[in-house]
């Protein structure tokens, strides 16, 4: 395992691109996810570390929730949880199949260094049960009162979506106001997330934490 040192983001490339190198060791994953970097497996390269120029986030004043997914809601008899299947979460993220993306970026090392973080009450995901049959989840970071979404699936219609909700309102409830979705998704922009340029969410992200909040446990 090596720890990485990250430079400051803002002298990322181009791309976005502010490390090559090292591994998913937990304090190189604390300590790129404190400084809004987050790693970003590239199938036949080294591990690469992304802060992009523009970088997707939801505010949780400005959530839209769709008419129709706002009737899924009030009918809905899925049950949530949060930590409960962790690593079942992430595989089912890992194997879907999404539009225009060869392969994942979720890879076997991904997926075992996320899962002792969670241990480590580091990450953390939540579950949309259909009686005691897993059908969506997400997961994602937690670090000094900051929340960086990293991935969902489903395998019911709206699971993942309702799974957000969940999200959003347990976080609210702890203070949180916004949250980290990384990069921009159509399902994302249609609940209301937004672009900002790099400084700005370096400067959202750098007050969050000195707020700080206890988002799980």
């Amino acid at each position: 395992m090596a720890i990485v040192n990250f430079p400051d983001p803002r002298t990322a490339s181009p791309e976005g691109i502010v490390a090559i190198g090292g591994d998913l060791h937990p304090e190189s994953v604390l300590e790129a996810y404190r400084r809004g970097i987050f790693p970003w497996p590239v199938e036949s390269l080294p591990l690469l570390w992304f802060c992009p120029a523009e970088r997707a986030i939801l505010r949780f004043s400005d959530l839209h929730v769709p008419r129709s997914l706002a009737r899924a809601r009030r009918s809905c008899r899925l049950r949530f949880t949060f930590d409960v299947a962790f690593a079942e979460v992430i595989c089912g993220c890992a194997s879907t199949i999404r539009p225009g993306q060869e392969g994942t970026w979720i890879t076997d090392e991904v997926i075992d260094s996320y899962i002792l973080l969670n241990e480590l009450g580091i990450a953390h995901s939540v579950e949309a049960w259909d009686d005691d049959t897993l059908v969506g989840g997400l997961y994602g970071v937690a670090i000094d009162g900051a929340f960086s979404a990293e991935s969902m699936f489903y395998r019911q219609t709206n699971a993942s979506k309702l799974c957000i909700l969940h999200l959003v309102d347990h976080l609210g409830a702890r203070g949180l106001s916004w949250m980290d979705v990384q990069t921009m998704t159509p399902h994302m922009e249609r609940l209301g997330a937004e672009l900002i340029d790099r400084e700005d969410f370096l400067s959202l992200l750098g007050d969050t934490r000195e707020r700080g909040s206890v988002l799980f446990g």
